[in-house]
Order: structure tokens, then sequence, then C-alpha cells
């Protein structure tokens, strides 16, 4: 970045420059791209939150450092840019070329949405997932989760609370503090095996791993560019042995340093789309990495594949007893159906209806969550806002995505890694057609699948 451009964005931004200088300047989609890195790290100045990630020029943090602009002046400029960007006379064409100029407005009115809330703007719990995040979640009343806390209570039951029972049983599976390290050791390794089969990454990708404590949340990918990542779990709180998988693939492989990965080996480096050296936390773009790191569990360790790996591998390394793993994961498949209920929490705690104490009862009484994990389940209400529905109903979409006619496992794995090496927003989860078998080998395979699940020797009892 040249330092008369850097001069220049900090004219056009600051007002201080005449209109022969504003007439005189001319802008190609790159310096529109870098007036934005230039405001999105303006705003990091202001929301320690805001960047989750950045790899891109030095010299332009630096000029928003020495800027030191105001959020009203964040707030003028991303409007005008958007603009710009909008009436971008590119061609109409490029399927490929819309779709980045749709990705940088939507990063672009998520920005202007999150100045608004730091300024004092309110916004209602749905309202605000749709500026930030292009979706938002369905509302779910105590009754849908009955049912289902019915079955947990058949599957362990007992006298006294639910919420009391079910913790009881899950401390069995907590994996001891001094075998963490060789328990997630062989989880990630094998979230990387399994990853790799299937999607070709850079030979120096890599990862760092930390354990730490004090945060609102259990696990974290801090994306260092290079094709490397921290990783970080908390330990503030017990983990459970199915933990290390989770975290494993969500924040690993195929998850956050693989999604992050793709794009820069893909869009960076392979298109020079300096726009995705920058992960803004509050965009769409996060539906599409949380949606991803959760399905990635599914697709990694489908059908029982993770149970028996858990059971064969990770049990006897964290030293505990495998002969109750089966109860304990098909009270996960339970838990997890109650994983919305925790967006009600945040709906009704971040929109006023609720206190904090209610809120945390609520994830007590409806995710059965122990009552130290639903005080920090709050706490990252606080913190991230609506961004929780990004994990569960993301999953979904990303899911719905990635099944779409995509019936075999390396069908479902192209279109999971075309979809992290491409510019996609959440509307084009849910608009863009489904994948065709892309080889004469695929449609055979696809074939035989079909015909053994409409064989009646094929369906379970």
């Amino acid at each position: 970045m040249s330092a008369r451009r850097i001069s220049m964005i900090a004219c056009l931004v600051l007002t201080g420059c005449g209109d022969e200088q504003r007439a005189e300047f001319r802008p190609d989609f790159g310096d529109l791209v870098e007036d934005y890195l230039f405001l999105e790290l303006s705003m990091g100045m202001h929301d320690s939150n805001h960047v989750d990630a950045y790899y891109g020029p030095a010299e332009i943090r630096h000029a928003a450092e020495e800027a030191e602009l105001t959020l009203e002046q964040i707030g003028e400029q991303a409007a005008q840019l958007a603009t710009q960007v909008s009436s971008w006379p590119g061609n109409r064409s490029d399927r490929l070329q819309l779709a980045r100029i749709k990705g940088l407005n939507q990063r672009l009115s998520a920005l202007t949405t999150r100045i608004a809330m730091k300024q004092g703007k309110t916004f209602s719990f749905d309202e605000e997932a749709e500026r930030l995040f292009g979706v938002a979640a369905p509302d779910h009343d105590a009754a849908h989760f009955d049912a289902i806390l019915r079955d947990i209570d058949e599957l362990i039951p007992g006298s006294g609370a639910l919420s009391a029972r079910v913790n009881a049983f899950q401390d069995q599976f907590i994996i001891p503090a001094d075998r963490l390290s060789a328990v997630f050791g062989a989880a990630i390794a094998e979230c990387r095996r399994r990853t790799l089969e299937h999607i070709a990454l850079p030979e120096q990708e890599s990862f760092s791993l930390e354990y730490v404590t004090d945060k609102p949340w259990s696990g974290y990918n801090w994306y260092q560019g290079g094709a490397r990542s921290l990783i970080q779990i908390n330990t503030d709180l017990p983990i459970f042995i199915n933990r290390a998988v989770d975290l494993g693939c969500h924040e690993g492989y195929p998850g956050h340093h693989t999604f992050n990965v793709l794009l820069e080996k893909n869009l960076v480096d392979g298109k020079g789309w300096m726009e995705f050296t920058l992960y803004p936390l509050f965009s769409a773009a996060a539906l599409i990495a949380e949606g991803s790191g959760n399905y990635g569990i599914d697709l990694a360790f489908p059908g029982d594949d993770r149970l028996q790996f858990e059971r064969r591998r990770l049990f006897p390394l964290a030293g505990l007893d495998p002969d109750g793993a089966d109860r304990y994961y098909e009270l996960l498949e339970l838990l997890e159906q109650l994983s919305y209920a925790g967006n009600e929490a945040a709906r009704d705690y971040l929109n006023g209806t609720i206190g904090r104490d209610e809120a945390v009862q609520w994830l007590v009484d409806y995710t059965l969550a122990s009552p130290e994990r639903a005080r920090q389940r709050v706490d990252f209400f606080d913190t991230y806002r609506s961004y929780v529905i990004n994990y569960n109903l993301g999953k979904d979409l990303v899911r719905d995505y990635v099944e779409r006619s995509a019936e075999l496992p390396d069908q479902r794995w192209k279109r999971f890694t075309r979809m992290l090496s491409t510019p996609m927003l959440p509307s084009d989860l849910k608009q863009e057609p489904a994948m065709q078998a892309t080889s004469p080998e695929d449609e055979r395979s696809l074939r035989q699948a079909n015909l053994r699940k409409s064989s009646p020797q094929a369906r379970s009892p």
C-alpha cells in the first residue's frame, strides 16, 4: 500500500482534502478493498472483539492506528464506500465477481450496524441477527422442548431435578486435567487425518494449542495467516470426553483452521482478494464459519465412527471406563436437540424480557446445563450477543446445503470444500442449486447408493 494511498484514505475519511484532490482520485476495486480494511481496523480500535483475524498489509493497520477515527467518521465513510461498491461497473455476467461485491457490501452493512450498537442504538435480538449475520433463528416456546426432556428423563431415571441427574451422570466422563494434552492431541490428530483424506491443505499449514482460563467460550481459533492458527481451549470448567473431538474438528479440522486456510489459499493468494485477510467476527461469514465447524464434526466422523474411535482411542488415554459410552452418546444426541433452547434464553435476556438469574435458570431447566456452565453461557451472551444463532442454525443450514443431493461421502466433502473456498453468504446456502455428480464414477456410485437405499434389505428395523 503506497504512502499516497494511505494519505488519500485519511484525507477522504477525515474530509480534509479539497474537491480537486477528490476529483483526481479514481479508485479501482483493490483501492475500495483497502478503504474497507482501513475502516474495519479503525472499528477494531473501538471494539476489541470486532476484528477476529487480520494478516493483511501492516501499513493499513498502522494507518488506522494513527488516524484514530471516531465512530461517526467510520460510519459516514462506510456508507460512502458501500455506495461505491454497489455501483462498481464490473462484469455483471461474472458470478464470482458479483458474489465478491455482494459479500463486501454485507460486511459494510454489518459494520454500520455494529457502529450503531456501539453508539447506543438498540435492536431486537432477531433484528440484530439479521443485520449482522443475514438470518434470524426460529422462535420456540418451552413446550417445544418438553418431549425431548421427557426422553432424557427416561434415559437418566431417578429422583431430584433432571439437570442435576444429567450432570451427575456426565461427570463420570470428565477428562482428568493431567490427561487433557494427550486426549486432545490424539483427537486433533485424527480430525486432521480424516480431513486431509478429502481436502488438500498447504504443506506448511500448522497450529499451536494452548490451555487458557477466564474466558466466556470453551474454545477459540485465532488465525494468524500463512496457514497457521493458534487454538485455545478454556479449562475454567471440567471438560467432558466428547469435547476433544468436538473442539478438534470445530476449531481445527475441518472447521475454523481449515476454513481460514482455504480462504487464504483460494481467494487471497489465488485471486488477490485482500478483503479476506480480515475476518470481522460480526458478519455473515460467522454463520458459515460456525456452521461448518459444527457440521464438520459429523462429516469427519459419520455414523458410529466417532463412538468407535473415542471408545477405542480416547477413553483409554483419559483413563475412563467405556462401559457407559453407549448411553452417554445417546444422551448427547438428545441434548443436541435442546440446542435451540439456548437461543431462547439469549433472545429473552438480550431483549430485556428476563434478567440474568432467569436466563441462567432457563438454561439449567431447558438445556440441562449445570449452574456453572449456565452462568458461563450468559457471560457469552453479554459478550457476543446474537452470535449464538450461528452455532445451531448455522449447522442446520450448512448441513442442508452440503447434503442436498449429495448422498455419497466424497460428494459431501467436495461440496463442503467448495463452500469453504468461495465467498458464500447464508442466503447462498438456501438458493444455490444442488451439486450434481461430477464424474461417471460418481453417477454410478450414486445410482448404486439409491438402489441400496430403496432396497427392503437395506432398511433397519
